[in-house]
């Protein structure tokens, strides 16, 4: 297995469509797209406009958003998953998104694929210096805060995100 971190392009549709199917109705961490999602060129062409324009720092992103760098999981030419590395955190992403979100196919998960694209989103960081990195998880999803903590993640503190339809939240900061 070879993961790496791609931009999301028309090359990969039949596998990324093949990959946001598997998770029905429900919400994609890290995908940039809103549930549900009917996975078909119209919603792909639309992802990669957003996510070219969020990436693109010579330009302000819109007042609800931050910088993104939005990318599939791939190995070989199978999308796997999805990360979304957000560059600074505004108020919403400082109490419930944090800097790194990400999931991976319910098909391929418990095979590393996670801990290798959050080694990959810890060395984004890097790259634009920060300092460290706000993760958060359902405090249920014992997959990702396990996967967090094994990359470093020391845990903040349990929070009621209910009011934000999210529940409760374990949150975590990673210092690089």
């Amino acid at each position: 297995m070879t993961v790496r971190l791609v931009r999301p392009t028309s090359d990969l549709f039949d596998s990324w469509a093949s990959a946001v199917a598997e998770f029905g109705d429900g919400h994609v961490d890290g995908s940039g797209l809103t549930a549900p999602v009917t996975p078909d060129r119209a919603t792909l062409a639309a992802l990669i406009s957003d996510a070219e324009r969020l990436a693109d720092t010579s330009i302000a992103p819109p007042e609800d958003r931050v910088h993104n760098d939005l990318y599939w999981v791939v190995d070989g030419e199978e999308v796997v998953g999805f990360l979304s590395f957000r560059h600074a955190l505004n108020e919403w992403l400082a109490e419930a998104g944090g800097h790194i979100g990400y999931a991976v196919r319910p098909s391929r998960r418990r095979q590393g694929i996670a801990s290798a694209a959050l080694r990959s989103g810890i060395e984004r960081a890097r790259e634009l210096g920060l300092d460290r990195v706000l993760l958060t998880c359902a405090v249920d999803n014992e997959g990702s805060y396990r996967t967090i903590e094994r990359a470093g993640g020391v845990l903040q503190d349990v929070s009621d995100q209910s009011a934000r339809g999210m529940g409760m939240l374990r949150r975590y900061w990673i210092t690089l």
